[in-house]
């Protein structure tokens, strides 16, 4: 394993945009961050078991052709998809957000898929047919042994995609697995509609696999890192850090024992 440290890998493409934000919440936690052209990966520049946590940030990568996170969904499948697997299998982190919530989702990593399994759930247009970009509020499943939300409750974050409608088959996971659900601000799980940005099953927002290592959701805790990116901070008061730091705190914090 690597020594010293926590090192976390930012990976970014063409149409990457939150790729700053990122380092940002990984170096404020404590990590040691490196962002990386996924090309420069492929082409066996860098080496992914030189890292602790392995991260896929928000955008549009490939402009989101044939549908969002496809194309780096099918390199990463192809090209370095038996690297992926012994990365998590070495107990090592992944995170996923936004556009890497559907990489991740349709390369077949979250949940993982077996050789020549069919995915049963996907990431697909929002049932408002728009792009939904605002605040929301998340509940987070006390049930779930997601690594990235432990102790924690309620997040308010922001959310900004087009593609975020979780959908499919729901027998291809378990409760455990739903690691956070969009809510009102009370922490209602069935609420509709702004509440739920996309429409997606079960209000689901972000998943994990069975070790909790692996995590990925569509709203973006990096843009609420320090208490005055709150969007009401002036009116309630700014805390040191925002709802979203925890998210990559407590993967530093568990990657410190790896």
């Amino acid at each position: 394993m690597v020594k010293g440290k926590v090192k976390a890998l930012v990976l970014r493409g063409p149409g990457t945009n939150c790729d700053g934000e990122t380092v940002f919440a990984f170096e404020q936690a404590g990590a040691e961050v490196m962002t990386l052209h996924i090309n420069r990966l492929i082409g066996k520049e860098y080496n992914i078991f030189d890292y602790h946590i392995l991260v896929f940030p928000g955008g549009f990568l490939y402009g989101d052709d044939i549908a969002a996170g496809k194309v780096l969904a099918n390199e990463l499948r192809v090209k370095l998809g038996g690297e992926v697997a012994r990365f998590i299998d070495d107990g090592r982190l992944i995170l996923g957000i936004c556009n890497g919530f559907q990489v991740l989702m349709k390369a077949g990593i979250l949940p993982r898929l077996k050789k020549n399994q069919v995915p049963a759930l996907t990431l697909t247009n929002n049932d408002s047919g728009k792009f939904e970009c605002r605040w929301v509020y998340l509940g987070v499943n006390r049930k779930s042994p997601c690594i990235f939300t432990k102790g924690m409750e309620q997040m308010y974050v922001p959310v900004a995609h087009g593609e975020g409608k979780v959908m499919g088959d729901l027998t291809a996971i378990t409760e455990k697995n739903i690691a956070v659900y969009y809510t009102d601000e009370k922490g209602d799980r069935t609420a509709g509609y702004p509440c739920n940005p996309n429409g997606s099953i079960q209000n689901i927002a972000g998943i994990c696999d069975d070790s909790g290592r692996v995590f990925a959701l569509m709203p973006h805790p990096e843009r609420h890192i320090l208490g005055t990116q709150h969007p009401r901070w002036t009116r309630l008061g700014a805390r040191k850090y925002g709802d979203g730091f925890t998210v990559f705190l407590n993967a530093v914090k568990y990657a410190k024992g790896i």
